[in-house]
This record gives structure tokens, sequence and C-alpha cells, in this order.
């Protein structure tokens, strides 16, 4: 009927000519849905531990694509406040984000790009690009910046598989700062607390040609590491069953590694860390 709502939206909205992004178009019309709108008062800045906070998450390139990863732990302060937080997820086909920082604000921002990156190929008729892909994710940062300065800050990671690019090169990592700039990462790049643990155990393990299983094993390698002297990283449960989420993107799109693949891996790892505590030691190549 004329002069029906829905969500809070008018009918016209709906069909009036305007922008391909979705963001655009909520912040048109419905402002406060966005996750960049104001969590909190002028002045208020958030209270250390008061919210749940993500970390470690990864990627690296490998022979056929790129493979994110990302622990399971939320912490409040010194408190555990989630065991198995879900910090991967796919963006599209061949994309896609892993998060550190704020957990409410990081889930919400990721399901609106997932709807910005769908939103726009249904408009235009064709995806985006990868690079304009992360251009549009340092966006959506950039507009959380007032959030980040209280406190609340949301630091992605974004790879892709980008079938434009030259063979060898088709595994692409994005890093950003809370401010929204943007960096391409060649091979490898962790973000969290732990990451400074996770990017010296992939510095030690890294080089080019890993297979899945190689590349897997080097990211469950790194995780724990970080797990080791970051007390806001998790480690692999194997009593509860929890292992960290690790997930691939090659030319045939995003895939998940099956729990029971990162269950066999990470007990694989746990018991070579019975034998050697500090892990692997660099390759000779």
């Amino acid at each position: 009927m004329p002069g029906n709502h829905h969500a809070g939206l008018p009918d016209e909205a709906f069909f009036t000519p305007g922008t391909s992004s979705f963001t655009e178009f909520l912040a048109a019309h419905r402002p406060g849905l966005l996750p960049t709108a104001p969590a909190l008062p002028a002045g208020v800045r958030a209270a250390p531990g008061r919210f749940p906070h993500g970390t470690t998450v990864l990627a690296l390139t490998y022979r056929d694509g790129v493979l994110i990863a990302g622990d399971r732990r939320a912490t409040m302060g010194n408190l555990i406040a989630q065991r198995d937080l879900e910090k991967v997820h796919p963006a599209d086909e061949h994309t896609a984000v892993a998060f550190a920082g704020t957990v409410g604000l990081a889930l919400d921002m990721v399901r609106l790009y997932q709807v910005e990156l769908t939103h726009f190929e249904k408009v235009e008729g064709v995806p985006m690009t990868l690079a304009a892909k992360a251009t549009r994710l340092a966006a959506m940062i950039r507009q959380n910046l007032a959030q980040a300065m209280r406190g609340l800050a949301v630091v992605p990671l974004l790879v892709g598989y980008d079938l434009t690019a030259p063979d060898g090169g088709r595994g692409r990592i994005f890093a950003f700062d809370p401010a929204g700039g943007l960096y391409e990462k060649l091979h490898f790049h962790a973000e969290g607390s732990g990451s400074p643990y996770a990017r010296g155990a992939l510095k030690k393990l890294y080089r080019p040609g890993l297979t899945r299983r190689e590349a897997a094993l080097a990211a469950l390698q790194a995780l724990y590491d970080a797990a080791d002297d970051d007390s806001a990283t998790g480690g692999p449960d194997l009593h509860r069953r929890i292992f960290p989420v690790v997930s691939v993107i090659t030319e045939d799109g995003y895939e998940r590694l099956p729990t029971p693949e990162t269950e066999e891996l990470a007990r694989d790892m746990v018991r070579q860390r019975a034998a050697r505590p500090d892990g692997p030691p660099a390759t000779a190549d």
C-alpha cells in the first residue's frame, strides 16, 4: 500500500535511482543502522575491558591462492568472553575478511561489507575489482574513526583471489589502520594483539610455493606462537575440540577447511610441539 514503510524506509527510497553503494544508501535514509553510528555519547571513551575484543588473525599466500586464519578467543580485559568466536568470514566468492578489535562493531561491519559487495554487483551488473573492494572497506573503516578514538577500533584483514592478476600474483593481502589507511602486504601479514608473534613465526616458516597443507600448518604454527606469548590469543582447544578457523581462496572460490581437516592438522602440530616446544626451524631455502 502507498505510504507503507519497510524497516522504517519510505517506499520511494527503494525505487529512486542512486548510488551503487549500500553504505551510502543507508547513510542517506537510515544512518542509525550503520555500524559506524556513534555508540557512545560525545566525549565518552570506552572503559578498558568492558567490550569483547577479538584477536589474532593472519593471512599468507601459497601455491594455489591465499589462506586466511584466525584464533577463536575473545577477551574482556583479563576475562575470556568467548572461546569459539568466528573471526574469518567470506565477503563474496573470491574475497574474505577477518577482524581484530571490538567484536560487536566488527561483526556489523563485516555483514554490511558483505551486503555492500552484493549490492554493487546487482546494481552495476559486474563485481568490483579486488582493489576497489579494498578501497571500499578502507572507506568504511575511516567512517569508524570517531569510535576508534574512543577505544572501539576495528581492524580488518582482507584477502582475495584476483582473477585479473598475472599467474603467481593472484592471491593478495590488504591491511588497514584504524584511520582507514590501506596497505597491500606481500606474502603474509597478521593483525591483533598476538600479531607480532604470529608475524615472527611466519617470517621463519614462509616460503614461496607452499602447498595448501604446508600453508595451513604454517598458519597454525603462527597462531600457536601468538597464543604462547599473548594471553588474548587462544590456541587449539583439544578437549573442547575448538580449533582456529582456516580458509582458502583459489580460482574455484572461497573454502573453509572442514573441521576434521583442521583438527587433524592442529593435533599433528601439537604433537610436533611436544617434541620441539619452540616450533620448527626456518627452512634452509
